[in-house]
């Protein structure tokens, strides 16, 4: 075990400790929790581990390894061609959570962007009486968010969220999204989990990393009823830039930027002009 955490802080892994732990309990069939009541691990399971953690060490996802990831309250398969959910955006689940809660009757909250369905699950796992629809335009990020959803009662399609749902404009309540975001040019400094297996679909946005906030902004402002709420993940360094993009169209009121546990500008929420 020793040898695997230095490894991988070799390969620079964010939290080798971690990661280790966690592919062990994999390959051992039991949760990090449990790992100090393991006696012995038998050769096979030896070399089971050693495989994971040198892909691990490659910079493959860990959750490309164990095919799961946690996220709020429920559990999400993912794999490659699926962005894999970060922490980060379970502040902006929670946010699209609260305001369905606030909704009188049957809530209608629209996940755009849905990847593998983290933010539609999670509404439809906390919110039951609310009407959940979400879109994601990569096929293979659908397959992923169909696995996810099946049988929870979301209205998943597979196309554009600029032009999604047609049906519902002026309807809906809330509309959440973790869109791509990163500029072009931001290339080199992404870490290579992401940069080399999340698909690109979920990563690039234009020069200014921009592009899919301002598709965004036009669809939240045909889909939602008067008074109605959207909420978007963002880089850190586009705290003040994202929140320009809903404030100089005119249609928000109460523009707000949110910070994560860290301190640092993570998404932006507005609400449609009565």
């Amino acid at each position: 075990m020793l040898d695997a955490v230095t490894r991988l802080a070799e390969a620079g892994v964010a939290s080798p400790e971690y990661d280790a732990a966690e592919l062990l309990a994999h390959v051992l069939g039991t949760t990090r929790s449990r790992l100090p009541l393991v006696g012995a691990v038998d050769h096979g399971h030896q070399v089971a581990f050693a495989a994971l953690v040198a892909r691990r060490a490659a910079r493959e996802p860990l959750q490309h390894l164990t095919g799961t990831a946690a996220f709020r309250h429920v559990e999400l398969q993912v794999g490659p061609g699926v962005f894999v959910p970060r922490p980060e955006t379970e502040l902006l689940a929670g946010w699209a959570i609260d305001r369905a809660r606030e909704v009188e009757g049957d809530p209608v909250v629209v996940d755009l962007c849905c990847g593998s369905g983290a933010i539609a699950l999670s509404v439809a796992d906390e919110v039951p009486v609310a009407e959940v629809h979400a879109v994601e335009l990569d096929p293979s990020a659908h397959g992923w968010a169909e696995r996810n959803l099946a049988a929870t009662g979301v209205d998943l399609r597979l196309g554009d969220m600029a032009d999604a749902f047609p049906e519902l404009d002026g309807t809906v309540d809330v509309v959440a999204c973790n869109p791509p975001y990163i500029p072009l040019e931001a290339w080199a400094s992404v870490a290579p989990e992401a940069r080399d297996h999340d698909p690109a679909l979920a990563l690039w946005s234009g020069d200014d990393g921009l592009d899919a906030m301002r598709v965004l902004e036009s669809t939240a402002a045909r889909l939602l009823r008067p008074g109605g709420w959207v909420g978007a993940e963002h880089a850190d360094v586009q705290g003040e830039s994202a929140a320009r993009v809903f404030a100089a169209s005119g249609r928000w009121t109460e523009v707000r930027d949110h910070q994560d546990l860290a301190g640092r500008a993570r998404y932006v929420t507005a609400r449609l002009a009565r």
